[in-house]
């Protein structure tokens, strides 16, 4: 299965979020770090709209050579790319104006492995959003930061610093402000210092509103939207997968109660039961009744067995997959013939999704094929896919649509970015068939418990 984690990181809390917006209007913004941050923020990104300007003008002029001899062809190509490294440092260098960050918009490949990953990226819209977003920013937002740090920030500095290149470059006589502007005295030196140090506070805002805009428009372009169909249908999808495996966690552990809690009770009634059997008279009252209490609470441990083994068999979480359908093919009133090419342990969820689904293929097998022999066969494809089959004799006609119990399992698959397909024409043969994408599991038991554990 793929991982699942990592899923993006989600917006902080509204009421830790913290952005230079709102600190604007607080009267102590030019004491607060916020103007250096708006500065910092803005400096760093004309730094690398700089740096990506050149670094696509030499991509595409050497991808543009070498499209001669073709080999430049896969270089171009790889320019839809171009945006992925640019937005995760976007993402970065949004919080120096914005503590809440922005989520990574993409998703996980469902298997793991080079093309899948370019697949998966090729049908992101985020993946478009950001190459638009660094082509922006190469062309047209890093010279726009450039110019307002140099009227917001270089050209008052160097206002401020008049007395001082009047006492040093003029040597006390004369100097020069912005090249423009001749100052000869003191006083005028001292009072353009003062109308530096106003032009300063003004840019002090004026960078201010400049970053919050520019962080703005990288949290509309590089992060989901609220209510974007794409960023809700991941986080369905995500929503559906941790449900899941809450459930299995939950079935695992009602399993673990009662094996290990009633039926052990019910072991040991059943046993005392017997003892006290043996020691009553034969013939008397007290024996039948006993007889009787010793029947029923076998035939209560029976069931008990039995209602464990429904709801998560110990032997598929000891033993694992193939384990665990051997014993269902040896419960089943129909022979089954199994046939397994499993060279590990797969992941929990995918073992439990392919074991119900066989049992409940099973099951229909029995009650309504009129089958005389059943197959199932399972495979781990190119180390990444199970493929697993269940077909049967009988004489077909099978629809899940009819309540045969396979609408919630192929739904289940579903989850897993699985696929569950019926194939069942009238006079047979039936053949259900399941994938699943997966990776071998790392973390399984090794082969003492039945599996071997997969590098």
């Amino acid at each position: 299965m793929h991982p699942r984690p990592a899923s993006p990181s989600a917006p902080e809390p509204a009421a830790a979020r913290v952005s230079v917006w709102p600190a604007l209007s607080r009267p102590a913004y030019l004491l607060s770090p916020w103007p250096w941050r708006a500065a910092g923020y803005l400096l760093t990104g004309a730094v690398t709209g700089a740096v990506v300007l050149v670094g696509l003008v030499t991509w595409v002029a050497v991808g543009g050579v070498l499209a001669v001899a073709l080999v430049g062809l896969p270089l171009l190509a790889a320019l839809a790319f171009a945006g992925l490294p640019v937005a995760a440092l976007e993402r970065r260098r949004l919080r120096l104006v914005d503590t809440a960050g922005a989520p990574d918009p993409h998703t996980e490949p469902p298997v793991p492995g080079l093309r899948s990953w370019l697949t998966t990226r090729l049908r992101e819209r985020a993946t478009w959003r950001e190459l638009g977003h660094t082509v922006l920013t190469a062309g047209l937002l890093w010279p726009a930061e450039a110019l307002l740090l140099t009227l917001a920030l270089a050209s008052p500095l160097s206002i401020v610093a008049t007395p001082l290149l009047l006492a040093t470059v003029g040597e006390g006589r004369e100097t020069k402000v912005l090249k423009v502007w001749t100052v000869t005295d003191w006083p005028t030196a001292f009072a353009a210092a003062a109308l530096g140090v106003l032009l300063l506070a003004a840019g002090a805002y004026v960078l201010g509103v400049a970053a919050g805009a520019r962080a703005a428009l990288t949290r509309l372009l590089l992060a989901p939207r609220e209510g974007d169909p794409d960023a809700r249908v991941v986080e369905l999808t995500r929503s559906r997968a941790r449900l899941v495996d809450a459930f299995e966690a939950e079935r695992r552990r009602i399993e673990r109660d009662l094996h290990d809690g009633a039926q052990q009770r019910l072991v040991a009634l059943t046993m005392t039961l017997g003892l006290a059997r043996l020691d009553a008279p034969p013939d008397g009252l007290l024996a039948a009744q006993l007889a009787k209490a010793h029947e029923e609470a076998g035939a209560a441990l029976a069931e008990l067995r039995e209602l464990i083994h429904g709801i998560h068999p110990k032997v598929l979480a000891d033993y694992g997959l193939e384990a665990a359908v051997a014993d269902a093919a040896d419960r089943s009133p129909v022979p089954v013939d199994v046939d397994f090419e499993l060279p590990c342990r797969l992941p929990q969820p995918v073992e439990a999704a392919a074991y119900f689904v066989v049992c409940e293929a099973l099951a229909n097998v029995a009650r309504h094929s009129g089958a005389e022999r059943a197959r199932v066969r399972a495979e781990f494809r190119d180390g990444r896919l199970l493929v697993l089959e269940v077909t049967d004799d009988g004489h077909g006609g099978a629809d899940s649509a009819r309540g045969t119990g396979l609408t919630g399992l192929a739904d289940r698959v579903s989850v897993l970015d699985g696929r569950l397909s019926l194939t069942s024409p009238p006079g047979g043969p039936t053949l259900l068939r399941v994938e699943i994408p997966c990776e071998s599991s790392e973390s399984s038991e090794p082969s003492h418990l039945g599996g071997t554990a997969c590098a």
